[in-house]
């Protein structure tokens, strides 16, 4: 009992979200106040709160962030934006608010001098159990270092003989091996041995090349397949959706140093009972683990 007892002081647990910037509500033409709102009660209501949360799909400052949604400043962020939301929701809980926010941008597309999309990725932070030493290398309890690697890959390319030859096609895509060659060498570049945590959109489904060359020529755990949460046909096991189709897309990797524990609160996309469900495209990907 003493033993189950220290475990459960020192698990941590991880979320991974692609929140579609936030405009699910409008079948994603523009982001709405509404869907942060939703988004973010729905964080609150997590119980225990997430140490952790790995948003991909947020939006800087663009067009589309700002069509319907109006900002309380010129210069405000979409993150900044969802952050006050948050904050309002984790009211229902004991003060004070736990998170700290930060961005990282991926890419920009124009029209002449206005961004349209400007997308990235978001990594939240509960201050008062993990310690930042760098972007993103955390201190865990008991002073423990880890790394946490929030990632987003390209569909595949349609400029290659692959696309049109291969079916199914998510995963398969040269541009999308590529990116996950280069995943892997900044890995292991920044990581240098100690535990870390991959996680994100890969827009490729377990038995592609790009899910095998992670986890079986990198060596990466699978934590949905580890803890056999997918041991069947992970087909059975959606975490995205599109009109009627149904694609295993969002993932959880690790080194083998991280020691898993749960994947509760992980629903199939679809499943009403989540308190995610219709916020999104995707659904999260909610684990405990400890180092």
């Amino acid at each position: 009992m003493e033993e189950e007892h220290t475990l459960a002081a020192v698990a941590l647990r991880i979320l991974s979200y692609n929140i579609r910037y936030f405009g699910h509500a409008l079948r994603g033409l523009a982001s709405t106040r509404g869907s942060k709102r939703a988004i973010a009660d729905a964080l609150s209501s997590l119980e225990p709160a997430a140490d952790i949360i790995c948003l991909q799909e947020v939006e800087t400052l663009s067009l589309r962030s700002s069509l319907v949604f109006r900002r309380s400043h010129q210069r405000e962020t979409q993150l900044e934006s969802f952050m006050a939301q948050l904050e309002q929701a984790f009211e229902r809980r004991p003060p004070p608010f736990p998170y700290d926010a930060f961005y990282f941008r991926a890419h920009v597309n124009r029209l002449g001098n206005t961004p349209l999309q400007s997308m990235g990725l978001a990594i939240l932070v509960h201050r008062y159990r993990i310690k930042i030493d760098a972007h993103m290398k955390l201190i865990g309890p008991r002073g423990k270092p880890f790394h946490v690697f929030n990632t987003h890959l390209s569909l595949p390319t349609p400029f290659s003989r692959q696309f049109w030859t291969n079916s199914p096609r998510m995963g398969f895509g040269v541009n999308q091996l590529q990116e996950a060659k280069t995943l892997a060498a900044f890995i292991q570049r920044h990581a240098e041995g100690e535990p870390f945590i991959v996680t994100g959109d890969f827009n490729s489904p377990p038995g592609s090349p790009v899910y095998r060359y992670l986890t079986e020529d990198c060596g990466l755990v699978g934590v949905q397949q580890h803890l056999h949460q997918i041991d069947r046909d992970p087909r059975d096991f959606p975490t995205a959706g599109f009109m009627n189709l149904r694609m295993h897309l969002d993932h959880l990797f690790s080194s083998a140093s991280v020691n898993w524990l749960d994947l509760e609160g992980t629903c199939r996309f679809g499943d009403r009972s989540s308190p995610f469900w219709g916020k999104s495209d995707h659904m999260p990907l909610i684990g405990r683990f400890d180092l």
